[in-house]
């Protein structure tokens, strides 16, 4: 079955998207890091080696059928926030986005029966489900530390030991 134009369409859009919540989380890791929060700022960068690693997945997949990437500009990112409960909010409704985003490209994949490309999104169905519930636990802790400056130190160190592992390495 030759790869068809909606779907190498939509998943050109979506590696864009993916890319650009890299840059976005990554511009989230500066703030942090320049507001001495060193653990936070690490949790952002990993954040952001995971959305390269999810745009490369799909960027490697598009080829592998025989489709054609498309690399669109990337859009400006946020660089300000009001402080880290907003940031993790605002990390949190990004990834509902993206989960919305995720759940058209499948669509847009059984409407054109390519079950291969539904298949291979599903992982990415699954891994939206853990990004959204990881903000939501962030935000949880957040509210609970509040202004208590040692509770936030601890959760600063906490946040310090979170290492990238490419889970898209793992799923293929």
């Amino acid at each position: 079955m030759r790869f068809k134009k909606d779907v190498q369409d939509i998943l050109n859009k979506q590696i864009n998207a993916e890319f650009w919540s890299a840059y976005l989380y990554l511009s989230m890791s500066a703030y942090l890091a320049q507001k001495g929060l060193s653990g936070f700022a690490n949790w952002m960068r990993v954040q952001y080696q995971e959305e390269v690693s999810h745009a490369l997945k799909l960027f490697d997949y598009v080829i592998s059928r025989g489709g054609e990437v498309k690399l669109e500009p990337i859009a400006k990112v946020e660089t300000e926030w009001k402080g880290i409960k907003e940031i993790f909010e605002s990390t949190y409704e990004h990834e509902c986005k993206v989960t919305d985003m995720i759940h058209n490209c499948y669509e847009v994949a059984l409407k054109e029966r390519d079950h291969a490309t539904a298949n291979m999104l599903q992982w990415f169905i699954d891994e939206q489900a853990e990004e959204e519930e990881s903000a939501l636990a962030l935000i949880d802790q957040i509210k609970l530390v509040g202004d208590n400056g040692a509770a936030l130190y601890m959760l600063d160190k906490e946040l310090a030991g979170r290492t990238f592992v490419d889970a898209t390495a793992a799923a293929e």
